[in-house]
């Protein structure tokens, strides 16, 4: 009886090491096809993928702008492509952002692809305290002047109720501007004077209820942890909205040493408008 006993034991136990064994394997194999982990390379490659799906910024240009240098008196921003967006018109399904997933280095260093439409309009009295910190970033102030911004990729304007799933709820009123999906270090001159331009130029097509398609894309070199720039490109559905620009991440009267993101003081430094 008691050899019986250690034989069935010994069946037993070998039973639950073979389940333990499938159900092991056929986590993993979920999880990898799940795409688990914010910073899992699988997720980003998927994420690369879905952005390139609509058009946009090439893998190509984009290491071409990450190789400009900005001078002293140059101009703020650049036209790329004649001024004319690579993005894909029959592409806008549905009202939604794609948020690529943070690289390796927690960079926002690829494309976030926004489909917006007219509820997607925000305004100021939405604004909410911003604590992410990106790579590059500082402490915000020298001498009282103001020269880091918490940049969105997709500004909080424009995409009112999108969730940082990149879902549209409306019961999500002022969206989500805390997402380190959608945040990198920029300068307030990049962000304040120069990105608002653009943006407003999609607040005003999507006050006129037509669907734009909006993307932005970091620009890094290497593995420096400040952008170099940022690409923005737009589109509209149904209407003349079309624009595709590269702006400089630069600040008058400082340079930065893009590897950190620390600021320098150089009266030398000069932008133009």
């Amino acid at each position: 009886m008691t050899q019986k006993r250690k034989k069935q034991r010994k069946r037993d136990s070998a039973l639950y090491t073979i389940v333990a064994a499938i159900i092991i394997i056929a986590w993993g194999i979920y999880s990898k096809a799940n795409n688990f982990g914010q910073n899992n390379p699988n997720s980003i490659k998927t994420a690369q993928r879905a952005n390139t799906a609509y058009g946009g910024l090439s893998k190509s240009d984009y290491e071409k702008l990450a190789k400009l240098d900005f001078k002293s008196g140059d101009k703020a921003y650049i036209t790329v492509n004649n001024d004319k967006s690579t993005l894909i018109k029959n592409a806008w399904k549905v009202n939604k952002v794609i948020y690529s997933n943070l690289d390796s280095l927690n960079r926002t260093s690829h494309s976030n692809t926004a489909f917006l439409e007219k509820r997607n309009v925000a305004n100021d009295s939405l604004r909410v305290r911003q604590f992410i910190e990106p790579t590059g970033w500082h402490y915000n102030r020298r001498n009282g002047t103001q020269i880091y911004n918490r940049g969105h990729l997709i500004a909080y304007s424009v995409s009112a109720g999108i969730d940082q799933d990149g879902q549209y709820n409306p019961s999500n009123k002022s969206g989500d501007q805390n997402n380190p999906k959608n945040l990198f270090t920029q300068s307030a001159y990049s962000n304040q004077k120069i990105q608002t331009i653009f943006e407003s130029k999609v607040r005003r097509a999507l006050r006129e209820n037509q669907r734009v398609i909006y993307q932005a894309t970091p620009i890094f070199r290497g593995n420096e942890l400040m952008a170099r720039g940022i690409n923005l490109q737009a589109i509209s559905t149904n209407g003349p909205l079309d624009f595709n620009v590269y702006l400089f991440n630069v600040q008058p009267g400082y340079v930065f040493d893009y590897s950190s993101g620390r600021a320098r003081r150089d009266r030398q430094m000069k932008v133009s408008e």
